[in-house]
């Protein structure tokens, strides 16, 4: 085979967009795009026909081109963030974005946010507004606090709170709670950076109101309690209370801080979980500060939600930081959504997504895996399908020992590997996300949106995902 013959026949750059698929392209995404395909194909042709042997490859490799062209078209202009299909029984999936937000949510903020809106404007005055404005309120209303104010994520929080209240003074925490929150941050890391010197005390498992005590000084700036949602230490522990540190810090006039991590406005003991410390516990204990997640068990959108006496919110919103650190109108508008459905406790378990995932029994998740066998039955699938009993987690740090009984359907294809079947679902135009255990592909319903059961079906089966 004469190489240099084959090497002749790659097309001109000029006679490519000459094409009337290529024309096509350059008229919907642009010339600058089309070209940049057209060179990554172009590099890719000649670096193959340098490895074939044979001409039916070469040819086929030729004839292809244009199809590649545009596939590398396609995906370098298709939006890197796309929806995804929650199979692994995660609920707050931090990889997969966490809480999801409500779709009806979604439908009303389409109206707020594609337009202008009242963010920072009062209607009622005329006059310059506040973005906290529009959920205030309602946090006061629900915690009990007597300010409140968001920013763009919980170590934000910790951050803003102890810039305003600690710079250049000490801040007292518990060696026992010096957490790392994901992804290498670590308390001590964000408190240096907030320009507070922090001082430890008591040891990893043990720490008593008096280690807090002898730690007092005329340079203590506040008391930060950390609530360690994503671990737990069990066996000879012992840790210090708010309300016993209350007494404490207002002897010295030290405001006390607490860092609740994923935060939550309901007592989900009632529904068969873990008791969780809500926002309301911390508040009438007597924390002065309490802050937490926007999107781990609120159920809302990221943020970092600040509570408290208003007059150490006062001072953080007056803080530099503050601007620098502060939601965008998409958040303060999701925010504001998710808080009013907990004006009412059985709205809020019905209408915010998290909620709803987490409180579901198993007898109803049940239902719902019998549900999506059903369809997936449907199908003569080439792998062997059944209802298996599972376990699901919350996830996002919170809760780490929880474990939800349910169900789901267990997948083994019978001829491919599970690896190569769990790969292809992640290529799917919608990618599910699944777990695989025992070697068998595990989807879990409990965070699996029952109108995505035909459409798990219809892709499966239009994309040959089981056969070799």
């Amino acid at each position: 085979m004469d190489k240099n013959q084959i090497f002749r026949k790659i097309p001109k750059v000029d006679v490519l967009l000459e094409k009337e698929k290529i024309a096509e392209m350059v008229n919907h995404y642009g010339r600058k795009n089309v070209m940049a395909g057209i060179t990554e194909e172009l590099g890719r042709l000649r670096e193959a026909l340098g490895k074939v042997q044979d001409e039916v490859a070469a040819g086929k490799a030729l004839a292809d081109l244009e199809d590649k062209i545009a596939k590398n078209v396609e995906k370098r202009t298709k939006p890197r963030m796309e929806l995804v299909i929650n199979a692994t029984g995660t609920v707050l999936h931090t990889n997969l974005g966490r809480a999801p937000i409500a779709y009806n949510h979604v439908m009303e903020l389409v109206q707020k946010i594609s337009g202008y809106s009242n963010l920072e404007y009062d209607i009622t005055a005329g006059k310059r507004g506040e973005r906290y404005a529009h959920f205030e309120k309602l946090l006061c209303e629900l915690t009990g606090a007597e300010a409140a104010m968001a920013v763009n994520n919980n170590a934000s929080s910790v951050l803003l709170i102890l810039n305003s209240l600690a710079k250049d003074k000490e801040a007292i925490v518990s060696r026992g709670e010096l957490i790392e929150i994901g992804g290498k941050f670590r308390i001590p890391d964000v408190m240096e950076a907030s320009g507070a010197t922090m001082v430890s005390v008591g040891t990893t498992n043990k720490t008593h109101l008096e280690d807090y005590e002898e730690a007092i000084t005329e340079e203590t700036a506040a008391i930060l309690k950390v609530h360690t949602s994503n671990y737990r230490i069990v066996g000879f522990t012992e840790s210090v209370t708010i309300d016993e540190l209350t007494p404490l810090a207002k002897a010295h006039d030290v405001p006390v801080v607490e860092d609740l991590g994923s935060g939550v406005l309901i007592d989900l003991s009632k529904y068969g979980l873990s008791y969780e410390p809500t926002v309301q516990d911390s508040i009438r204990s007597g924390a002065d500060v309490v802050c937490f997640s926007g999107d781990k068990l609120l159920g809302g959108p990221q943020a970092g939600i600040i509570v408290g006496k208003k007059k150490y919110i006062d001072r953080m919103k007056k803080n530099q930081l503050t601007r620098a650190l502060r939601i965008d109108k998409f958040t303060a508008a999701a925010l504001e959504l998710t808080l009013l459905e907990y004006l009412s406790e059985e709205k809020a378990i019905q209408n915010i997504p998290t909620l709803r995932m987490i409180t579901k029994s198993a007898e109803a998740v049940k239902k719902e895996a019998q549900k999506l066998l059903g369809v997936l039955e449907k199908y003569d699938f080439n792998a062997e399908i059944e209802l298996v009993s599972l376990e699901s987690q919350i996830g996002g740090g919170s809760l780490p020992l929880e474990r939800l009984p349910g169900y789901g359907v267990a997948i083994v294809p019978k001829e491919i590997s599970v690896a190569t079947f769990e790969e292809r679902l992640r290529k799917l135009p919608v990618p599910i996300i699944a777990r695989v255990a025992d070697n068998k592909l595990l989807l879990d319903v409990r965070t699996i949106e029952p109108s995505q059961y035909n459409i798990i079906g219809d892709m499966l089966e239009s994309m040959e995902a089981f056969g070799k």
